[in-house]
């Protein structure tokens, strides 16, 4: 798979001589999901806004497909990368979702037949239909979260970067944005998440890149990632809980590479049939 979106030794220092990421290398291809996690100001925001070009290099490049983020404008690169804040009430500002949706691709010059198709088809995506006259301020956190991230999926750019898409989200919410992150993997998509929702990237099983201190500290597969002790002590991270109480029942025969609440039930189930099993043959 080659990769569309390059970072090479980046290194970013803001005012006051604050190093907030160090020598920074790491490649991404089309169809990827990839979670940047760390604690709060390990430089993982730092990293995916220079995917976009809301923050540049101090030193090093960034690579979107043959553009080099450090030679051109967020406008541009926009049309590329397509950011959806953590707070939805950064990235709304028109009186209507229609207007929200529409603004993006009027600003990147799509011409009125192509706007109102993709429009259309956000709009479907998301289930907008009855809100689209409505001020996105009247809406709940979780249709604005979603008018956020189809005022960006409109555009249709390669890389999409979410930025803790489930905080302050309900369960219904958060099963949504999971749909929406595999539909646009399916389509070849880029998706980058920054979150802290351990559930959601164990449930994604995708790939993770780990932020300490500016540094890289790991960049792999969810499963194995997880279970490296030292560096998520090191990273200040927990695993999603149910891998932890699956190392906890290791001892009655449970599999240690369960990641999600489904694959625990399918191994209780397994150890209950085995257990069940050895009973019948002793008795």
């Amino acid at each position: 798979m080659s990769a569309f979106l390059r970072v090479e030794n980046l290194t970013h220092i803001y005012p006051g001589k604050i190093k907030a990421l160090e020598s920074i290398n790491l490649e991404i291809g089309e169809g990827e999901v990839v979670a940047v996690l760390g604690r709060n100001g390990s430089g993982k925001t730092t990293l995916v806004k220079h995917f976009n070009g809301l923050l540049k290099p101090t030193k090093g490049n960034v690579w979107i497909g043959d553009m080099n983020a450090k030679k051109h404008s967020v406008a541009k690169l926009s049309a590329k990368v397509g950011y959806v804040f953590q707070n939805s009430n950064h990235q709304t500002f028109l009186p209507s979702v229609e207007q929200e949706l529409r603004y993006g691709c009027e600003n990147i010059g799509l011409d009125e037949e192509t706007i109102q198709e993709r429009v259309e088809r956000v709009t479907e995506l998301f289930q907008l239909e009855d809100i689209l006259e409505t001020n996105p301020f009247d809406l709940n956190s979780t249709q604005r979260k979603e008018v956020g991230m189809a005022s960006i999926l409109a555009i249709e750019p390669k890389v999409i970067v979410l930025d803790e898409p489930t905080t302050g989200q309900d369960h219904a919410g958060s099963e949504r944005i999971k749909e929406v992150i595999t539909m646009l993997k399916e389509q070849g998509h880029i998706v980058i998440l920054v979150t802290h929702d351990m559930q959601l990237v164990g449930e994604l099983d995708c790939r993770v890149v780990v932020i300490s201190n500016g540094k890289k500290l790991a960049d792999g597969a969810a499963r194995e990632v997880f279970k490296d002790k030292a560096m998520l002590k090191e990273a200040s991270l927990e695993p999603p809980q149910v891998m932890t109480l699956a190392e906890q029942l290791t001892s009655f025969g449970v599999n240690d590479h369960v990641l999600t609440v489904e694959e625990m039930i399918k191994e209780y189930k397994r150890v209950k049939k085995l257990d069940i099993n050895k009973q019948l043959q002793t008795s």
